[in-house]
């Protein structure tokens, strides 16, 4: 535990953009801990999924904190996720260690799903219309729709596995970010200047006072977004009862499914979509082995890109 902690050797050229992964690290934590007292309430019903959040919201002491710590915060993984991959792709690090940028992948997916999964939940009119668009893309593999939804479309069934599965897939994220440390851990991490060097500093104080103040960060983040609604991130829609007879006016996900969601909408055919969809994780995957062959130059200050000289 001291090598890992205490004594554990980072470069000592890395700066803030390597604090980022102790951001997602956090908001991730947190997202774990206000989702159980969430789960403790909740009910995967119906009938009464829609009103045991607002029961929550509105009768259970401060259950309107967790519920707007919980729902904000999932923005907040997102966005330390998109810049933590960016860092990465940015300086390289995914050709200096492949293992960790694939269990990095893995770990993307999974949060990814979990967030599908627990937009879901609340069953509002997005909520519902949201996960009838993509159950449907399963359409083209025979009765993989009924094995995931429990029927033909959205209904009883698929909230209760939905809630069963969005409250797993967490625990799986954490073991996966136990593989990821592993693997960080076993070479050392990146640096903007080059792969492998001998100025190294321990993790203690030196980049733990970095993380700790980024903690006080990210805390004042969450109190703001809380408390005064800094950001508008959820739709309106998803504010209203879910109405199978009603489509909304536009489907509209979260932010952070934008980037799927531009696919869906640029191509029109479901299978097309499947394909394109699963491409991305395909090149997403296969980046450092691309790279690999292709011979490309691993070090930050031979990209043109991010050259900062």
């Amino acid at each position: 535990m001291k090598s890992h902690l205490q004594s554990y050797p980072c470069p000592l050229q890395i700066n803030s953009f390597w604090n980022l992964g102790f951001f997602l690290g956090i908001t991730i934590i947190i997202q774990i801990i206000t989702g159980i007292f969430l789960g403790l309430h909740y009910t995967s019903d119906l009938n009464s999924a829609y009103s045991s959040l607002f029961f929550f919201i509105r009768e259970i002491y401060y259950g309107w904190c967790l519920r707007y710590l919980h729902s904000s915060g999932a923005s907040f993984v997102f966005l330390f996720l998109f810049l933590h991959l960016g860092r990465a792709i940015s300086y390289g690090s995914y050709f200096y260690n492949p293992n960790t940028w694939f269990s990095g992948i893995l770990l993307f997916f999974f949060l990814m799903a979990t967030a599908f999964i627990g937009y879901v939940l609340p069953f509002g009119q997005m909520s519902f219309w949201g996960a009838t668009v993509i159950t449907n893309l399963l359409s083209p593999f025979p009765s993989l729709i009924e094995w995931v939804c429990g029927g033909h479309y959205v209904y009883n069934p698929s909230l209760k596995r939905f809630f069963l599965f969005h409250f797993q897939f967490p625990f799986l994220v954490c073991g996966f970010r136990i593989l990821h440390l592993f693997y960080l851990h076993f070479l050392s991490s990146n640096n903007p200047l080059r792969n492998s060097t001998n100025n190294k500093i321990p993790f203690f104080p030196f980049i733990f006072q970095k993380d700790f103040f980024g903690f006080i960060l990210i805390l004042c983040l969450y109190l703001l977004q809380t408390h005064f609604g800094i950001f508008s991130f959820s739709h309106p829609d998803n504010a209203l009862e879910v109405c199978g007879l009603l489509t909304p006016l536009h489907i509209v996900p979260e932010w952070y499914f934008l980037c799927q969601y531009a696919m869906l909408k640029a191509v029109p055919n479901k299978n097309g979509n499947g394909l394109t969809i699963g491409k991305c994780w395909e090149n997403s995957c296969s980046t450092p082995l691309i790279q690999k062959k292709m011979k490309v130059a691993n070090s930050c200050t031979q990209r043109p890109l991010t050259n900062r000289k």
